[in-house]
């Protein structure tokens, strides 16, 4: 995957940013954060292009680079104390004013709200179209967990936006 030598694996990879992009949101909750989870994962794969199998599925093999890369950083954070989200910084200055995007935005506040389990499968079946399977593959559980898991997200979504509304 170097600059100089294209090849169908960089070009594979170029199709998936903005999945890529997508996915680390899920899980960091955080524009910054995600565009370094994905810089994060892109090094760690190109380090191993080696190890990638042609002909097998780029976008499972880079979705778990990714949640792996995310889950150390979790445990090493746990043992750091960091900046809180609320950094006044992160806020933005000027709220949109469209009904659409008020409702966008209540939108992401639930889903950012989610336990993560439930957040991530969400973005990984509803949003990003991932199958079932490949979702239970990334995560390492049942299909019939992911699918759990998903219709447990909709319906917390769904009663916390009807309690938004209120």
């Amino acid at each position: 995957m170097h600059a100089d030598k294209p090849t169908d694996t960089l070009d594979g990879v170029i199709e998936l940013l903005p999945t890529l992009r997508a996915y680390a949101w899920s899980l960091t909750k955080n524009g910054p954060d995600a565009d370094d989870l994905v810089q994060d994962t892109l090094l760690k794969a190109i380090a191993n292009e080696d190890k990638f199998q042609k002909g097998t599925n780029l976008r499972a093999w880079l979705f778990t680079i990714m949640r792996n890369t995310f889950f150390n950083r979790v445990h090493a954070a746990k043992r750091e104390r960091t900046m809180p989200n609320d950094c006044a910084s992160l806020t933005v200055s000027t709220p949109a004013t469209q009904e659409w995007s008020v409702f966008g935005t209540e939108l992401m506040a639930v889903i950012r709200s989610l336990p993560e389990q439930y957040r991530e499968v969400l973005i990984l079946v509803v949003m990003l179209g991932e199958s079932y399977e490949d979702a239970a593959e990334l995560c390492g559980c049942a299909v019939g967990t992911i699918k759990s898991r998903v219709n447990r997200a909709r319906a917390l979504v769904v009663d916390a936006l009807g309690r938004v509304g209120d």
